[in-house]
């Protein structure tokens, strides 16, 4: 497969939204390490993914081993139209799985893509995975392939998840009322933030000087 650079992916595109025949690349940072998701990675992911607060606010919700396969295969599934890109978080020190993100709804026509499906185990909420893993991610869209927009979306009562996706320096757009019912039955109203090409430098300096002040 050709690597997923700028270049190679505009001249993959097949419709507005669609990235086919593309290398997923790994993304690598001091501590993170991002790869592609796979289903040789269902037993690390089954030693954390059972843990009901990673989806209390989620779509999905994951309780058994079927659950799981259920979930990953989805997951290759969306990742084969070209439109999603899933990945494992893995800890480089010990290179365990902690957790997972993906690019959503990625369109190399308009150039803008979601990141969003993204949990960590929750033990390690706060021990900087999430930033680095962001940066890379962030990186990677509009470095790499030169995007305009990255947005993020979360549960209205997700309040951990809004003041992250604050502390990234995403700009609040609005909510989306009743925009989802959830597995209960609940109605979630969707609240939405960006990044844009323009705001990118700062929010790249922002992140980088947290990261730098990591004393891991």
């Amino acid at each position: 497969m050709l690597p997923f650079t700028r270049r190679n992916a505009a001249a993959a595109i097949a419709g507005p939204a669609r990235v086919i025949g593309m290398e997923q690349p790994v993304l690598e940072g001091r501590h993170v390490r991002l790869e592609p998701l796979t289903r040789k990675h269902l037993p690390a992911l089954e030693g954390l993914a059972f843990d009901s607060r990673i989806w209390r606010y989620m779509l999905t919700r994951v309780e058994t081993k079927k659950d799981l396969e259920d979930w990953v295969e989805a997951a290759l599934k969306v990742a084969a139209t070209g439109t999603q890109l899933p990945w494992v978080t893995v800890l480089r020190r010990n290179r365990s799985v902690v957790g997972s993100t993906r690019f959503i709804d990625l369109d190399l026509h308009h150039r803008t893509v979601e990141i969003g499906h993204t949990w960590i185990a929750p033990a390690l909420h706060a021990a900087g995975v999430n930033p680095e893993a962001k940066l890379l991610q962030l990186e990677y869209a509009f470095d790499t392939l030169g995007l305009n927009r990255v947005a993020f979306k979360t549960h209205h009562e997700n309040l951990q998840s809004q003041a992250a996706i604050k502390k990234l320096g995403a700009v609040y757009e609005g909510t989306f009322r009743n925009h989802c019912v959830m597995p209960d039955g609940s109605l979630r109203h969707s609240v939405w933030f960006s990044i844009t090409k323009e705001e990118w430098p700062d929010v790249r300096a922002n992140l980088q000087a947290r990261l730098a002040a990591d004393t891991r």
